[in-house]
């Protein structure tokens, strides 16, 4: 029988050992996709306790707690931090087969350096060890990062933030990891929402543009596009229900602009059109600036309502949406591509499902522009688990360009979750291995070593043309 989470851990073959060891192990990490804070490293945030880096903020903790039938006081109620945390590790200390399980070891072996199992009867020595660790100078956030080796860092930022963090972060020649801002424009194309009209008002302001047209929007958003990429945002993220194809003329979506800013809520129809008008420009924008787009579709977000009304959203209430239609996908690249505007893109569903899709589509839009210019990207949120990140990497492997691929990002609001890409590395690592002891692929080490230590590292930094601080 094998040690839990030995050195070899998920390395099943000595290949897999070798690769991983000797290349992935080493490499530094690019996170291009996160939910940090960038004011939290500006600040060098320093934590009182395991509860407040670890499940402050943590919707995939609070759902798993929320399963095992933990009162919501111990979540996100107002227990103290240590009951908090005791009922976490009761509850994960059986959480057998759930990622958080391995995630959560991972962090309490490299973070904390505690190689034992965390359960209800540990509970309280692991809370004592950490704390004591955290209490130490060197175990501020700026530390964390630097103890995981993160190269760069991409936050996710609205156009209306001032990016002040940025600014400053980039100026500390004491602070060696980038901190780069990343165009999330959700709220301007949320056209639905009661919160839009605000919003857009307030988008106006920062741009100095009266938004009263759909024009006006659109001359605002160049405006602050322009202002992210003097500060060197070189990539976009978009949430999405689905990725639509609803063609409109311009008068159309200047009716439907013009009807909602009067307080006319748009109907299923209007709302497509809109939004396909807002994404067809903001990706033409990304191709003029060599932006990457990135986009994020398959999830039904905050399905709860009076959970919802109580703690408002990515609070654990979100779940996989079966209505990711492939077609429609490849009609709004297949627009791009028509007028030759198509970014670099990168593509994620929330729905394992839609694996072969996605590479297939990508299939039908890569260019020498870049390697894999259209990417699928890593098994995203319910899926970045073992059986997850497998199935993406062998069907983009059997469909497409494995060799090509971005490798693996948190996408985590923690600034524990770094061993992710560890976890992410020893996946691919086991595949590989496996391929080439049963003979599917030659020990061909040169060629091996560097297809991992571009997956690891070095894709993504050419993908999205990134330079080190």
């Amino acid at each position: 029988m094998k040690a839990f989470m030995d050195k070899d851990f998920l390395l099943s073959t000595e290949t897999a050992k070798k690769l991983f060891h000797e290349v992935a192990e080493g490499c530094p990490i690019i996170d291009y996709h996160c939910h940090i804070s960038p004011k939290e490293i500006w600040e060098n945030l320093h934590y009182d306790n395991i509860t407040q880096v670890w499940l402050g903020g943590d919707h995939y903790k609070w759902r798993l707690m929320r399963c095992a039938g933990v009162p919501e006081k111990f979540i996100t109620g107002d227990a103290s931090d240590h009951d908090k945390f005791m009922a976490w590790a009761k509850v994960v200390g059986k959480a057998v087969g759930n990622p958080l399980y391995h995630w959560s070891h991972l962090e309490l072996r490299r973070f904390f350096d505690y190689d034992g199992i965390l359960n209800e009867s540990t509970a309280e020595k692991v809370w004592e060890l950490c704390n004591e660790k955290l209490r130490r100078p060197d175990f501020a956030v700026r530390d964390l990062i630097k103890r995981s080796n993160v190269e760069l860092i991409c936050t996710t930022d609205d156009p209306v933030d001032s990016l002040e963090w940025h600014e400053k972060l980039s100026a500390d020649k004491t602070f060696t990891t980038a901190v780069l801002p990343a165009w999330r424009p959700d709220k301007a194309m949320n056209i639905e929402k009661d919160t839009w009209p605000e919003y857009i008002k307030k988008l106006g302001e920062v741009a100095s543009v009266n938004i009263n047209s759909f024009k006006a929007l659109k001359e605002a958003l160049s405006i602050r596009m322009d202002y992210f990429a003097k500060h060197n945002c070189s990539l976009s993220d978009h949430a999405l229900e689905y990725v639509m194809y609803a063609p409109a003329t311009d008068e159309e979506i200047e009716k439907i602009f013009a009807d909602r800013l009067a307080g006319k809520i748009p109907n299923n129809e209007e709302k497509a059109k809109f939004k396909m008008a807002f994404m067809l420009f903001v990706a033409k924008q990304y191709h003029s600036r060599g932006w990457v787009m990135q986009l994020h579709y398959g999830c039904r977000r905050d399905n709860n309502p009076p959970m919802f009304d109580r703690l408002g959203p990515d609070t654990g209430f979100d779940c996989v949406d079966n209505s990711a239609p492939s077609v429609q996908t490849a009609q709004f690249l297949g627009e791009l591509e028509r007028t030759k505007e198509l970014p670099k893109t990168i593509l994620y569903s929330l729905n394992g499902n839609d694996n072969a899709a996605i590479d297939t589509i990508c299939g039908c839009f890569q260019s020498d522009e870049a390697v894999c210019k259209v990417q699928h990207g890593s098994a995203w949120w319910f899926e970045d688990h073992l059986d997850g990140m497998t199935a993406q990497m062998k069907t983009l492997a059997s469909l497409g360009y494995l060799a090509g691929f971005v490798g693996m990002l948190t996408d985590s609001r923690s600034f524990l979750s770094y061993p992710r890409h560890e976890l992410f590395r020893r996946i691919l690592c086991r595949i590989l291995g496996e391929w080439v002891e049963e003979g599917l692929y030659p020990d061909d080490m040169d060629t091996l070593k560097e297809i991992v230590r571009g997956i690891s590292y070095e894709n993504a930094k050419k993908y999205f043309n990134f330079a080190s601080k």
